[in-house]
């Protein structure tokens, strides 16, 4: 699109109300898909980062919403505010962390900024952690220019989660966490490309896959990370206990290389990319077992998130499709918010069902989710204050 045609985000303030539906897509400077039309700028400082960012809308919608308002004398929206949900605190993490990142990339950050942020995810976390990991399993809609800033912050609740439930000292689970959050920091811009990329990787693309551990991790030592444990980890996520692993192929592997690379496979294949779909998380979990073991980092993980972890759509024994909402209290069995009525046909009303009960069981993952592509939060949780 020609830069006639960009109406730069700074100039359509008047348009926008902070927590109310956008009237046009926001993209960013290469034209990628920031936030489509509907979704919502959480607060100021989001607008403020997205503005710093170069983000931009396109011509023809602002001038139809323009039109629009004009034709029925409306005038423009007042700036206003709401009260903030729990998900609208992910959405903004979100936002700030990628700009972080964006900072980062040009020498513009410091490793305080990443500790605070990693601080502030554990945060979230563990205000609802069945929150946390539907946010990071439903995935509804991911746009390919937030692909890294997503999959780095669902590899790190993922991470810290397991890391937690295997006992490990909450050091360790911190440097995990921060591990996750920057293991792919040098290779922002091509994740984001071949998250939207139809065609195999090329070799040039290959050879900087392969290469990527080992120039995060000297990212940030000049950002000033100091670390062991972190950039251990970065350096060595994609490196095997039989030695099989790169950039290095080296054993003995630390334990938290290990269990990040399994988040990493494991968050990759649930994720949707442009020329493949995402894999149920079922089906995912019985990849991990055959291609790793069980390892006690697979394990591990599957017992924090169990076989149908939240965010799951699934199948259940009386007809009905549902998402997982939370994981069993005492056992696999978890529970379930429903999409649909007996016959499979979605509705608008929701019935929350315990899949320990023989009637709602789960009877396996939901194959075909056309029919249920996006699933707000909101619908399963209700609405979550901040």
């Amino acid at each position: 699109m020609s830069e006639t045609e960009r109406v730069p985000l700074s100039e359509v303030r008047d348009l926008i109300v902070v927590g109310e539906p956008l009237p046009f897509r926001v993209l960013d400077e290469p034209g990628r898909l920031l936030l489509n039309q509907g979704q919502m700028v959480a607060t100021e400082s989001q607008f403020e980062t997205l503005v710093e960012r170069g983000a931009w809308v396109e011509r023809p919608q602002v001038e139809a919403v323009r039109a629009a308002r004009a034709a029925v004398n409306a005038p423009p929206p007042a700036v206003a505010t709401r009260l903030l949900t729990l998900f609208d605190l992910w959405d903004t993490w979100t936002h700030d962390f990628a700009d972080l990142l964006r900072r980062a990339r040009k020498g513009r950050a410091l490793a305080g900024e990443f500790e605070s942020h990693s601080d502030a995810l554990t945060r979230l976390v563990t205000r609802d952690a069945d929150v946390a990991l539907y946010i990071c399993t439903r995935q509804d809609g991911i746009q390919p220019a937030l692909y890294p800033t997503l999959h780095a912050m669902h590899c790190a609740v993922a991470a810290a989660l397991t890391a937690t439930q295997l006992t490990w000292p909450p050091e360790q689970v911190q440097s995990l966490a921060r591990a996750a959050l920057t293991m792919n920091i040098s290779a922002y811009d091509l994740q984001a490309t071949l998250a939207e990329q139809y065609e195999p990787p090329s070799q040039k693309q290959l050879d900087a896959l392969r290469a990527h551990p080992h120039a995060s991790a000297a990212m940030l030592r000049t950002l000033g990370v100091s670390d062991a444990l972190w950039l251990q980890t970065v350096e060595d996520h994609h490196e095997q206990s039989d030695g099989k692993g790169y950039p290095r192929g080296v054993v003995p592997v630390e334990q938290a290389a290990l269990l990040l690379r399994i988040v990493d496979v494991y968050m990759a294949k649930i994720t949707g990319r442009a020329g493949r779909a995402p894999l149920a998380p079922v089906l995912a979990a019985r990849q991990l077992f055959q291609q790793q073991g069980m390892t006690p980092q697979a394990s591990g993980l599957i017992r924090t998130l169990g076989v149908h972890p939240p965010g799951a759509l699934v199948q259940l024994q009386s007809g009905e499709v549902a998402v997982v909402s939370r994981r069993g209290k005492s056992g696999p069995a978890p529970m379930v918010a429903t999409l649909s009525n007996k016959q499979g046909k979605p509705v608008v009303e929701t019935q929350h069902r315990d899949s320990a009960t023989p009637e709602f069981a789960i009877s396996g993952p939901l194959m075909d989710a056309r029919s249920f592509s996006r699933v707000l939060p909101e619908r399963v949780f209700g609405m979550v204050m901040a």
